[in-house]
C-alpha cells in the first residue's frame, strides 16, 4: 500500500513472546501445536455430536455449538501462524492478511460475548420459568439469538477494521504480540492513531461489558430464584444445572476483568508477561470448553455412555 509520503509497508512482522530464547523455540511451537489440536478436535467433537445426537437438539446444546464454533475459529485464526514463526522461523504476514486475522480476532470475541449472555438467558428462563421454558426458549429462538449476535458482531468489526486499515502506516512495522490485534496494528499507524483506537475501544467495552452486564444480573436473578425453592436437593440439583456454563463464563471473563482492573489500578505488566496473559485468556479456555461441555452436562455424559455401550457391542 503507498502513502503520501513513499513509504510501503507489504508485511508485518510477528514477534511472539519477546525475548524468549531460540532453544525454546522447539518446545513453545510443539506446545501451541498440542493447545491448537486440543482446541480443533475438542470443539469439532462437540458440534459432530450434538449435530448427530438427536436428544442433544435442544437450545442449550446449540448453544454450546455456537460457542465451541467461536472457539475452533478462533484457534484456526491465530495459532498457525505464530506455529509457523516458530517451528520455520517464518515471522512474516502479509500486510492484507494481517488485517484479515484481526477481523476473526476482534470478531469472534465478540461474538462469543454475545453467546455467552444468551446462554446465561436460557438458564434464567430454564429455572425462573420452568414450566413456560419449552415454549418460550425454543431451537428457534435460540438459533435466532445466536445467529443475531454473529450479524452485530460483524457490522461492528467491518467497520473497525476499515477504520483501521486506512491508517497511514509509515513507521515501524513490528506488531509485538503473537498474532495482529487492533492496538498492535494501529499502533504502528501515523495520522488519527488514537481517534481510531478510542473508537475501537469504545466498541470493545459494549461488547465485553453489556453482555457481563446482563449475565450479572440473570445468575443473581437465578440465585434468588433458587433460594426459594423449599427442598435443599432441589436447590442443589437446579444450581448443578449452571455449573458448565458459569465455568465457561468464568473462564472467558475473570482474566479479561483481572487484567482491565490491574491496568486501571496502576498495576502494569511487562511485555512478555503481558503477550504470555493474553495468550492463556485466550486459548485456554477454548481448549477446556469441550471438557466442561463433556463432564459437567448430564445429557452429553449419557450420549457418550451410550456410544461406548454400543461400540462395544
Amino acid at each position: 500500500m503507498q502513502y503520501n509520503n513513499g513509504t510501503r509497508i507489504n508485511h508485518f512482522f510477528i514477534t511472539g513472546f519477546p525475548g524468549l530464547s531460540a532453544q525454546y523455540y522447539a518446545p513453545v511451537s510443539v506446545v501451541l501445536l498440542i493447545v491448537f489440536l486440543a482446541i480443533a478436535f475438542g470443539n469439532i467433537f462437540i458440534i459432530a455430536l450434538v449435530k448427530c445426537e438427536r436428544s442433544l437438539h435442544k437450545p442449550t446444546y446449540l448453544i454450546f455449538c455456537h460457542l465451541a464454533l467461536t472457539d475452533l475459529a478462533f484457534g484456526t485464526t491465530t495459532l498457525p501462524k505464530i506455529i509457523s514463526k516458530y517451528w520455520f522461523d517464518d515471522s512474516l504476514i502479509e500486510f492484507n492478511s494481517c488485517f484479515v486475522q484481526m477481523f476473526f480476532v476482534h470478531f469472534l470475541a465478540s461474538v462469543h460475548s454475545f453467546i455467552l449472555m444468551i446462554m446465561a438467558l436460557d438458564r434464567f428462563l430454564a429455572i425462573s420459568f420452568p414450566l413456560r421454558y419449552p415454549n418460550i426458549f425454543t431451537n428457534t429462538t435460540a438459533s435466532f439469538l445466536c445467529g443475531l449476535s454473529w450479524l452485530i458482531s460483524i457490522s461492528w468489526m467491518i467497520f473497525i477494521a476499515i477504520d483501521a486499515y486506512t491508517l497511514p502506516y509509515c513507521d515501524s512495522n513490528i506488531i509485538v504480540q503473537c498474532y495482529c490485534d487492533h492496538i498492535g496494528i494501529t499502533a504502528l499507524g501515523c495520522e488519527n492513531v488514537r481517534d481510531v483506537q478510542v473508537i475501537a475501544f469504545g466498541g470493545a467495552m459494549f461488547f465485553l461489558l453489556v453482555p457481563l452486564t446482563f449475565i450479572i444480573f440473570s445468575y443473581f436473578a437465578i440465585i434468588v430464584a433458587v433460594m426459594r425453592i423449599s427442598s435443599h436437593e432441589s436447590r442443589v440439583r437446579t444450581l448443578s444445572t449452571c455449573t458448565p456454563q458459569l465455568l465457561i463464563t468464568l473462564l472467558y471473563y475473570a482474566p479479561r476483568c483481572f487484567v482491565y482492573l490491574a491496568n486501571n489500578v496502576g498495576f502494569t505488566f511487562s511485555v512478555p508477561v503481558r503477550i504470555l496473559v493474553v495468550m492463556l485468556y485466550s486459548l485456554i479456555p477454548a481448549a477446556v470448553n469441550p471438557l466442561i461441555y463433556c463432564f459437567k452436562t448430564k445429557n452429553i455424559k449419557e450420549s457418550l455412555k451410550i456410544t461406548e455401550t454400543n461400540n462395544g457391542v
